[in-house]
């Protein structure tokens, strides 16, 4: 493997709707090790439904603004600088609430969300990213909605 370097605002970049991801680390690159997304998520956006992973530990870090996530019963307002790492089995999701942009970090380990994120930002292209397209495509992944 060789090293990767972006700069501010480099990497594979998506459109998916209300979240504009940039891609900077994939299993291609990591030896299938992890996947890191930068994600800036619109004002008002509801977030996918509550949902678990089998074997997917989801990471959050806030870099601007603040992210609300449901993480079992309780409800965080995660400001910047704030880490969260939700366990394979922990119903969680999360939204944007506020008036401005959250900017934030998404890391998952084992490597392969990227494929995810590719699958929502085409889907977003063709219409709304409704909870019928997300539960079509989050199907093909370890991604389990608890309603």
């Amino acid at each position: 493997m060789d090293a990767v370097i972006y700069a501010p605002g480099e990497g594979e970049h998506h459109d998916a709707g209300p979240a504009q991801i940039v891609i900077k680390a994939t299993g291609e690159t990591t030896g299938g090790s992890f996947f890191l997304g930068e994600s800036t998520i619109a004002p008002g956006f509801a977030g996918p439904p509550p949902h678990r992973h089998r074997e997917l530990h989801d990471m959050f870090y806030v870099l601007d603004g603040t992210l609300t996530l449901r993480l079992g019963d309780e409800t965080v307002a995660a400001g910047p600088g704030t880490f969260v790492c939700v366990p394979p089995g922990v119903v969680h999701t999360f939204r944007n609430d506020s008036p401005d942009p959250v900017r934030l970090l998404n890391f998952n380990t084992p490597a392969g969300w990227e494929h995810y994120m590719r699958d929502v930002a085409e889907a977003a292209q063709s219409g709304p990213l409704t909870p019928d397209v997300i539960s079509r495509i989050a199907s093909r992944y370890d991604f389990e909605f608890t309603g």
